[in-house]
């Protein structure tokens, strides 16, 4: 197991690469940030919208995939207000949608935007999440094929030539693995969770292509057909980010997380307002940890070292803590949507716990092999 030596992102993320002992992403802050033409970022961005413009077929010149969030909201007014864009919001409707994602949903599309819906059958979402959690380790797979298929989908059935996404991971997280570094969105299929985005990845267990035709993502020859393109909005704006997100977003309405007070203190902001619509995420940082010995709280202390906020020593002793915490209600919210008790809900975890990671302690109990921003140093 090895950390970035700037940041403590270890080399257990998929698609992540290292060289000279630096993550990608802290490789990237440099070459995307700092060294580059913002000019001529800026003039691309341009010609793409004065295209769209040209080829809306008399609609809408974007759509823009939103559950209501930090990034999405960005996303949508950024669209709408700053580049001029007849914007079309897609919403795919999370199974247990929470208090502050309905509301945020609804304070975003109030601020003037056409919304389509798009919810997959709750009875096919339980069978593709329970398989997920018991063969995948990783509940939340499943649900990320018709959050960004729907999009794509709406694009080519109504023509839109843009689709604006967020953040390209390639870039922030430096796992770059089938998706590039660069502003071309049109293969975010290829990334390491969608896995190429093919419904008959789900087929059995009594469901078919035809129960599944919202997880299909369109094939790209159809997408290029149309003549659509596909943009991460992070590449081409230069503030894009979780603070500036998030600071944008709460002026316009964003409600976060609710979490105790003790705990939003000590993880930082970005996971007061990251997966405020669904609790399914929060029950894959435990299986997220226990796979590959961090979650959400290292990639968000490592962003905010990258971005001068914080010390690798500060994030580190947060990590510790905190990476793979999950309050208990949303595990047995878990356990209640499956229908199964908390044993079996440990006894999957157990499963998909790594043991070249983690091993037990005299009490039973599952405890790293490694220090956080070190590397292994237990037997």
């Amino acid at each position: 197991m090895e950390y970035c030596r700037q940041c403590i992102q270890p080399n257990t993320r998929p698609g992540i690469s290292f060289t000279d002992g630096l993550c990608g992403a802290c490789r990237n802050i440099t070459s995307h940030q700092q060294e580059k033409d913002w000019a001529a970022i800026a003039q691309e961005l341009k010609s793409i919208v004065v295209e769209a413009k040209a080829n809306n077929h008399g609609g809408y010149d974007a759509v823009v995939g939103v559950s209501g969030g930090k990034d999405s909201t960005f996303q949508a007014l950024y669209a709408k207000e700053e580049l001029g864009l007849n914007v079309l919001l897609v919403n795919c409707v999370p199974e247990g949608i929470t208090a502050a994602g309905r509301h945020n949903i609804e304070n975003l599309i109030q601020q003037g935007f056409d919304c389509h819906h798009v919810r997959p059958n709750p009875q096919v979402t339980l069978e593709v999440v329970k398989r997920a959690f018991y063969e995948h380790g990783n509940p939340v797979k499943p649900t990320e094929y018709p959050l960004y298929a729907a999009v794509f989908q709406v694009a080519l059935a109504f023509r839109i030539p843009l689709i604006i996404l967020g953040e390209n991971p390639g870039i922030t997280l430096g796992a770059a693995k089938g998706i590039g570094d660069g502003g071309d969105a049109l293969d975010v299929n290829l990334g390491n969770t969608l896995a190429g985005g093919n419904a008959a990845d789900w087929v059995g267990d009594g469901l078919e292509l035809k129960d599944l035709l919202p997880y299909q993502f369109p094939a790209k020859a159809d997408l290029l057909a149309a003549g659509i393109r596909a943009i991460y909005l992070g590449y081409y704006v230069k503030d894009f980010g979780p603070d500036h997100n998030i600071d944008f977003s709460i002026a316009r309405g964003l409600h976060g997380i609710d979490i105790p007070e003790w705990l939003q203190k000590l993880i930082g902001r970005p996971q007061l307002y990251s997966s405020v619509d669904s609790e399914l995420q929060m029950i894959n940082k435990v299986l997220k940890f226990r796979k590959m010995g961090f979650s959400d709280v290292s990639t968000n202390v490592c962003r905010q070292i990258r971005e001068g906020k914080m010390n690798r020593d500060e994030a580190i002793a947060i990590a510790e803590k905190y990476d793979g915490y999950c309050e208990p209600r949303y595990i047995r919210n878990f356990c209640d949507y499956l229908k199964i008790d908390e044993d079996e809900f440990w006894r999957v975890v157990e499963k998909w716990t790594n043991r070249d990671l983690f091993r037990q302690d005299d009490a039973g109990q599952w405890v790293p092999r490694f220090k956080v921003g070190v590397g292994l140093v237990g037997p």
